[in-house]
């Protein structure tokens, strides 16, 4: 894609998000059905389903997918669409690329091992490494537009309040 297709095709959203404030807010949604003797979850995804386990560290024989690992793919997901996007809109050439997430937690405190250690990721790093035609200049602005814009990094700093109800 190219820029002026890819501003074709965003120009009338923008213009309806402008008009109307209230359309563009869109709420996506997730469901998984649960195995409980087996400790895991089948998330539902337009790819196909995906069973999720305990990942080994945390008791799990590693058949399932990891949610941590899925938190980082989607990271990466998003990370490369971005990246690819505000790069047709600065009219770079991207002629391809790896992303990369790693995330580092503690499972003392998934485990419930400690309590002075937090649950969750405590450090996060996503790298691109890029095959584009950009000088210094246009490869920060494509780093900081590209972190800017990445709904899943946005999401996860600061993080988004999360309630969870437990309906019987």
């Amino acid at each position: 894609m190219n820029r002026d297709t890819l501003r074709a095709l965003q120009a009338p959203l923008k213009e309806q998000y402008r008009e109307d404030p209230a359309a563009a807010r869109v709420q996506l949604r997730a469901s998984g059905a649960l195995d409980p003797e087996r400790l895991a979850c089948r998330v539902e995804t337009p790819a196909g389903p995906v069973e999720a386990g305990l990942h080994a560290a945390a008791g799990g024989d590693g058949t399932g997918a990891c949610s941590g690992e899925m938190l980082l793919e989607a990271l990466v997901a998003c990370g490369g669409v971005t990246v690819s996007a505000v790069a047709t809109a600065l009219g770079l050439t991207l002629r391809g690329g790896i992303v990369r997430a790693e995330g580092d937690l503690d499972f003392r405190g998934t485990l419930g091992v400690s309590k002075d250690v937090a649950v969750g990721f405590h450090a996060i790093r996503l790298t691109f490494e890029l095959d584009v035609d950009a000088n210094e200049e246009q490869r920060e602005s494509l780093a900081r537009l590209t972190e800017r814009y990445c709904v899943v990094a946005q999401s996860l700093k600061p993080p988004p309040v999360v309630n969870v109800l437990l309906r019987t």
